[in-house]
C-alpha cells in the first residue's frame, strides 16, 4: 500500500496546538512533514506539563508524531537562506504565528509566490482576515467563548462552559487540513498555489451551526420547544440558551445514572428518547401503555412529559452497569452510548484493534499513547509514528538542501540551526 500523500513536502512552522494537529494528520496520510523550531527551545510544548524529567512533554509527543525535526532561526542571513531554498521545495507551508509575524520575517505572501509560485501558504489565526478583532490573539478557550461554544454549553442555571473537546484548536487544525487537501488539487488542476486560512472562531462557529438554527428559530417564533427550560416554565431569553444535556439536533435526549454513579462520577449514559423508536422504547422500559396513549403516543404530546419520562427510564438504568445498559438498548435500535471516561478509552481493546488508540515508542520518554488517524482508507496506507526529538534531521534535511558539513557547522556555531543532543 501506498500513502495518499506520498511525494507531498510540508514546511511547518506551527507550534502548541492548532497547527500541529493539522500537520501530523498530513504525516499519518503520507506527506513529509519537516518541523521547523527555534535552536534551543523547539516548539513551547516541549516543556509544558512534563511527566517525565529531561522528556518531551505529552503535550508535544501527542501533536507531534510522523514528523522531522530541525532547528532553524529564521531570523539570521543563513536561516533565511535555508529557509528560501525550502519554500523552493515544498507544495506547503503551514503557520500559526501571530498575525503579521510572516511579513516582518521578510517573508510576505508576494515574496513567497515569487520564490515558489505553486506554493499553498496555509495559516490558523484567531480571527478572519478583515474582521474587527483581526490583530487580536486567541487560544482554545477564547476561541470557544468567541464562536459560540461556550454560551451554548453548560446548564441554563450556571454560567457559561467551556468544553473538554479541543474545539478551538484541533478541530481549526483538521479544518485547515481539508483546506490543504482541496488546495493540492487545484494545484493538480492549474499548478497554481494559494493562500488557505481558517480562524478559530469560524471553525468553532461550524460546529455551532444547530446553535445559530435555534437563534434564528427564536427569533421567528419566540419558542424552542425542545429545550428543557420550556417544561420547567422558565423564560427563554432572546438568544439561544444552554440546554444542559438536552439533545441539540431535536432529538430529545438526557444522561441517565447507571449502576454505581454514587461514587463513579462516569456511572452514566445518554439515552435519546429518538420519535422513530418510541414504541421500542415503550417495550424495552415495559411502557407498552405509552404507545397508545395520547398523551404519550406524538412528539408534541411528549414535550411536557419529557422529565417524566427521563425518571422512569432512571429509574431502570440505575440498575444497570452502564455497558450492559448499551448493550440492553442496542437490542432495540436505540441510540444510546456509555460515558467513557479518559481511562477507560485508554484501554479499550477495540480501540487499540481500529488504531485509533496507539502505543509507540520514544528513545527517552518510553513508550506512550496517542491518537492514530480517525481517517480510515481501505487503499491508502495510515501509519503513526513517534514526535522528533528537537532539532533531530536538522543535518539530514539541511544536507538534503544541498549545504556541505563545513556550513552546516558554521550555521550550528553562529546558532541558526542546531543538532539533537547527545
Amino acid at each position: 500500500m501506498t500513502k495518499a500523500l506520498d511525494g507531498i513536502k510540508v514546511l511547518d512552522f506551527t507550534h502548541v496546538q492548532a497547527g500541529p494537529a493539522c500537520t501530523q494528520l498530513l504525516g499519518q496520510m503520507g506527506a513529509d512533514v519537516i518541523k521547523c523550531e527555534m535552536p534551543g527551545s523547539g516548539d513551547a510544548t516541549r516543556d509544558w506539563l512534563q511527566d517525565v524529567p529531561n522528556a518531551d512533554s505529552l503535550y508535544f509527543t501527542m501533536f507531534n508524531g510522523n514528523k522531522r525535526s530541525m532547528c532553524l532561526n529564521g531570523r539570521t542571513a543563513e536561516g533565511k537562506e535555508i529557509l528560501t531554498r525550502m519554500i523552493k521545495e515544498c507544495d506547503v507551508m503551514v503557520e500559526n504565528f501571530a498575525p503579521f509575524a510572516l511579513d516582518r520575517m521578510g517573508f510576505s505572501w508576494e515574496n513567497i509566490q515569487k520564490i515558489n509560485p505553486g506554493m499553498i501558504l496555509a495559516s490558523v489565526k484567531g480571527y478572519a482576515a478583515g474582521h474587527a478583532n483581526e490583530s487580536y490573539k486567541v487560544y482554545e478557550n477564547v476561541a470557544q467563548c468567541t464562536g459560540g461554544a461556550s454560551s451554548t454549553t453548560g446548564f441554563w442555571d450556571g454560567p457559561p462552559t467551556i468544553s473538554g473537546a479541543a474545539l478551538g484548536d484541533t478541530n481549526s487544525g483538521m479544518h485547515l487540513c481539508i483546506g490543504i487537501l482541496a488546495a493540492l488539487q487545484y494545484k493538480n488542476k492549474t499548478g497554481r498555489g494559494q493562500k488557505v486560512a481558517v480562524a478559530m472562531q469560524d471553525c468553532v462557529l461550524n460546529l455551532c451551526r444547530v446553535k445559530l438554527r435555534d437563534q434564528q428559530r427564536l427569533e421567528r417564533t419566540g419558542v424552542l420547544m425542545e429545550y428543557p427550560q420550556t417544561e420547567l416554565g422558565l423564560p427563554l431569553g432572546d438568544t439561544t440558551p444552554r440546554g444542559g444535556n438536552a439533545g441539540g439536533g431535536g432529538q430529545p435526549g438526557w444522561t441517565l445514572k447507571c449502576k454505581g454513579w454514587e461514587t463513579d462520577q462516569n456511572a452514566y449514559v445518554y439515552f435519546t428518547v429518538q420519535a422513530s423508536a418510541w414504541g421500542k422504547i415503550c417495550d424495552m422500559v415495559n411502557k407498552p401503555e405509552w404507545k397508545d396513549d395520547p398523551e404519550y403516543n406524538t412528539f408534541e404530546a411528549r414535550r411536557d412529559k419529557f422529565f417524566k419520562i427521563i425518571e422512569h427510564i432512571e429509574s431502570i438504568s440505575k440498575t444497570y452497569e452502564k455497558h450492559a445498559f448499551t448493550a440492553w438498548a442496542a437490542e432495540y435500535d436505540i441510540p444510546c452510548g456509555p460515558i467513557n471516561s479518559m481511562k477507560e478509552l485508554a484501554h479499550d481493546p477495540s480501540l487499540r484493534k481500529v488504531g485509533t488508540i496507539v502505543e509507540v515508542d520514544h528513545p527517552i520518554r518510553g513508550k506512550y499513547l496517542t491518537i492514530g488517524s480517525p481517517i480510515k482508507f481501505s487503499e491508502s496506507e495510515v501509519s503513526v509514528t513517534r514526535a522528533p526529538l528537537l532539532g533531530e534531521h536538522s543535518e539530514e534535511v539541511l544536507t538534503g538542501l544541498g549545504f556541505s558539513k563545513e556550513e552546516i557547522a558554521k550555521m550550528v556555531a553562529n546558532g541558526t540551526t542546531a543538532l539533537p543532543k547527545k
